[in-house]
C-alpha cells in the first residue's frame, strides 16, 4: 500500500509541476496587443462621422494591405473591401463598421477624442466612438492578422469589409448598391461582432434567431387652427390634439401586438407653438418604431397611421387638414442569427472560452444594419454576435445591474479595451474556423 500511495503522490507532484497547455491563437494574440493597442487608441482620438471615414478607411486599407489582402477603397463612399483567396472552400464575409457619433466625449480617458466635424446640416459637433466601432475595427485588423498566420488551418475565401454609416443605417447598403456581392465574391457565410455595455469584459454574448430590431422613424405633422390663447374656442388646438394622438399610440404594443411579440412606439419629440398664450398652427412629433417581424411591424405602422388620422377626425379637423404622417425611406430591417451558423459558432465559444464566458443573451431592440447582408441574399448564413466591455470593477461595483452603467451611445461609455479586444480577436477567428477549417 505503501508503494502505491508513493506512485500516485509521485504522479500528483509531477502533474501539478506540468505547465498549463499551450494555447498558440491566445498566445499570439497577446504577443499582437501592444499593437492593437496603438491602433485602437488612434482609432478612438481620430473619430469621424457617418459617410465621412475618410482617414479611417485609408488607416484600415493600409493595416490589411501589409498583411497580404487585394484591397479596394470606396466602396459605397468610404467603404473597403478585402479578398484573400487560399485554396477552394466557402466565401466568409466578415464586416467591421467604422463610423462615430456626434457625442462630446467625457470619460476623461486620456486618449480621449477632441474631435470635432460638421454634420450634414453644417453644424459643428464634437464626435467620439460612443458605440464601440473603434473596438470592432481594431478586432478586425487583429483577426486579419491572425488568420493569415492561420493559412494552414483554413481553406477558402476571406472578404473582410470596413463599413460605412451603420449609425445612420445606410452603410450597408450603400456597399450592396455599389456591388458588394458581384464584384467581390459573393459571401456564403457573414459574420460581425459588438462590443456590449451590458457584459462583463471578456465575456460573450449571442441570441439564436433574431438579434436587433426592425427601427422605423416616423414624422407626424399635425396641422390646426392657430389663435389666441385666452380664446381656445376659436382654435382647433394641435398640442391637445398631438397629447391625444401620444397617449392613444400606447395601445398599439399593449392592445393589438401579441403579447409574445415584441414591439415598441416611442415618441421621442414633441414641438410645438413659441409662446405662452399662442395656440399654434401645427405639432411637430417624432416616433421611433422597433420591432422583429414583418407582420408586427406592419400592425405598429399601419396602426399609427390609423390613429393619427382617426384622433384628428374625432377632433373636428377638416379633410384637408389631416396630420401627414412620413415614414423614413430607408428603414433599418432586423438582424436575424442563421441555423445552423449560430448554434455551430456558439459551441466553438464554449469549446473555446469555457460556458461561463459564453451567454445565451435575449436579443434587444436596438437597431443594426449588418441584417442587410443576409436579406439580401437568404441563403446566406449571417451571425452578429456581442464582445462584452464593462470593466470588471465597474461590473461588480454595479452589482451585474446594466442599468446602473454608461450605455452604447453614452459620452461615459469607455469599454476595458484589452480584454475585450483580446476576446473579440480569438471568438472572430474561433468563428472564422469554424467555417473555413480544413475537412
Amino acid at each position: 500500500m505503501r508503494v502505491v500511495r508513493n506512485v500516485i503522490l509521485a504522479a500528483a507532484m509531477t502533474s501539478m509541476a506540468m505547465p498549463a497547455a499551450a494555447d498558440p491563437l491566445a498566445d499570439a494574440v497577446r504577443a499582437d496587443m501592444p499593437a492593437l493597442l496603438a491602433l485602437y487608441r488612434d482609432f478612438h482620438r481620430n473619430p469621424e462621422l457617418s459617410f465621412q471615414e475618410k482617414q479611417t478607411a485609408a488607416r484600415l486599407a493600409a493595416e490589411i494591405r501589409k498583411s497580404g489582402f487585394q484591397v479596394t477603397e470606396g466602396v459605397g463612399g468610404t467603404g473597403v473591401v478585402a479578398v484573400m483567396k487560399n485554396g477552394p472552400g466557402p466565401v466568409l464575409m466578415i464586416r467591421a463598421d467604422m463610423d462615430a457619433l456626434p457625442v462630446h466625449e467625457q470619460t476623461g480617458l486620456a486618449y480621449a477624442s477632441s474631435a470635432k466635424a460638421l454634420t450634414p446640416d453644417g453644424l459643428e459637433t464634437p464626435v467620439m466612438h460612443a458605440c464601440g466601432h473603434d473596438i470592432h475595427m481594431t478586432a478586425w485588423i487583429g483577426t486579419a492578422r491572425r488568420l493569415v498566420a492561420m493559412k494552414d488551418r483554413w481553406s477558402g475565401t476571406l472578404v473582410m469589409i470596413g463599413q460605412p454609416a451603420e449609425e445612420l443605417g445606410l452603410g450597408a447598403k450603400r456597399m450592396l448598391d455599389d456591388g458588394l456581392f458581384t464584384r467581390f465574391p459573393k459571401p456564403g457565410h457573414v459574420l460581425a461582432l459588438h462590443d456590449s455595455a451590458s457584459l462583463p469584459a471578456g465575456t460573450i454574448g449571442y441570441s439564436p434567431g433574431y438579434a436587433l430590431a426592425n427601427v422605423d422613424s416616423v414624422d407626424v405633422t399635425v396641422k390646426g387652427l392657430g389663435g389666441h390663447g385666452s380664446a381656445p374656442h376659436t382654435t382647433r388646438d394641435p398640442i391637445v390634439l398631438a397629447s391625444r394622438i401620444v397617449s392613444a399610440l400606447q395601445t398599439l404594443v399593449a392592445r393589438e401586438i401579441d403579447p409574445q411579440k415584441p414591439g415598441v412606439v416611442t415618441v421621442g419629440s414633441f414641438h410645438a407653438g413659441a409662446k405662452h398664450n399662442i395656440i399654434p398652427d401645427e405639432a411637430r412629433l417624432q416616433l421611433t418604431v422597433r420591432s422583429y417581424d414583418e407582420e408586427t411591424r406592419k400592425t405598429l405602422l399601419d396602426g399609427i397611421a390609423r390613429i393619427v388620422r382617426g384622433e384628428a377626425m374625432a377632433a373636428g379637423i377638416a379633410d384637408d387638414r389631416l396630420p401627414e404622417v412620413k415614414l423614413e425611406e430607408t428603414p433599418t430591417p432586423s438582424t436575424f442569427n442563421t441555423e445552423p451558423l449560430t448554434g455551430q459558432v456558439a459551441a466553438a465559444f464554449a469549446e473555446r472560452f469555457g460556458k461561463d464566458r459564453v451567454k445565451q443573451i435575449p436579443p434587444t431592440m436596438a437597431g443594426e444594419d449588418f441584417g442587410r447582408f443576409y436579406l439580401a441574399d437568404r441563403t446566406i448564413q449571417s451571425m452578429i454576435f456581442w464582445v462584452g466591455g464593462v470593466p470588471q470593477d465597474k461590473w461588480d461595483a454595479a452589482g451585474g445591474d446594466a442599468r446602473k452603467l454608461p450605455s452604447l451611445h453614452s459620452p461615459y461609455w469607455a469599454p476595458h479595451p484589452e480584454p475585450t479586444i483580446a476576446t473579440g480577436v480569438e471568438a472572430m477567428v474561433t468563428a472564422a474556423l469554424t467555417v473555413l477549417a480544413k475537412d
